[in-house]
């Protein structure tokens, strides 16, 4: 269980006011260290656990990778902003507090996001603190701050002609303000301590344009935080792992490879 205390701001202690982390460890020989937390999409109103999460988790695990699925709190469970964040966040600290049980190294722990999970992986990266060490709660002396980022086909930009109206919603509501829309922007809100990124999209998504990853990557370039952007002319919105996409099945190899080279795999 993410909060066995009960997380910040739950409306009652059924199951889905008690978010999860699935955790996936490789085989031990062939653990290299790395582990990334997965956020699934469904526009901040349910989610795509399976193919966009344990699926995902599978694959990691394929090539050395502890995958550790996020069953955030979203608007299907009756909760907005901050709580998907906030559980984010605790999954990152958590991985860290378990590093040597999980047998992860403590600086090479990610976060990687699909769609609307996207911006929940992209927010984590652009809103994190180095932990409190006064705190009770052993897990919250650790920092949030993912080293990495991993975001496929994300929602980055709300209140945009290219941003994803119902995830935006769903996340703030009606009534949000101007400075809480530019605030969870995360395009508005990278600076020189954004973590390295991996981005994907494809040119046809039509759910949420391409402009959302473009408009991330730039403002990572203009911060110079390493980055890496992909962009497939044909494929559908929600792909997940585009297994025998012409075009976009090509991502997950290109992920690896940006892992190994960019250090994230173990020495370089």
């Amino acid at each position: 269980m993410l909060w066995p205390q009960g997380a910040p701001g739950a409306l009652g202690t059924e199951a889905k006011d008690k978010p999860r982390l699935f955790v996936y460890l490789p085989a031990e020989k062939e653990a290299n260290g790395a582990a990334v937390v997965i956020c699934p999409g469904g526009g901040y109103g349910g989610l795509a656990i399976s193919y966009e999460g344990h699926d995902i988790a599978r694959w990691f695990n394929s090539f050395g990778v502890a995958g550790l699925v996020l069953d955030y709190r979203h608007r299907g469970k009756g909760y907005g902003h901050p709580a998907p964040l906030q559980d984010a966040q605790r999954a990152i600290r958590l991985a860290r507090s378990k590093s040597t049980t999980w047998k992860i190294d403590p600086q090479r722990i990610g976060i990687l996001g699909f769609s609307a999970g996207g911006h929940l992986a992209s927010s984590a990266g652009t809103h994190f603190d180095a932990g409190d060490q006064q705190s009770a709660d052993i897990v919250n002396r650790y920092s949030s701050r993912p080293d990495f980022m991993i975001l496929c086909y994300p929602v980055i930009a709300f209140g945009e002609s290219y941003g994803h109206r119902g995830s935006q919603r769903n996340l703030l509501g009606d009534q949000a303000t101007p400075e809480l829309i530019k605030k969870m922007s995360s395009e508005k809100q990278v600076t020189a301590q954004t973590p390295p990124t991996f981005l994907w999209h494809t040119d046809e998504d039509r759910v949420v344009p391409a402009e959302n990853s473009v408009q991330f990557y730039l403002a990572l370039k203009r911060a110079k935080v390493p980055s890496e952007l992909h962009l497939f002319l044909k494929g559908r919105h929600g792909l997940g792992l585009a297994r025998n996409k012409p075009g976009a099945s090509a991502w997950p190899a290109a992920c690896r490879q940006w892992m190994g080279s960019s250090g994230f795999l173990g020495s370089r």
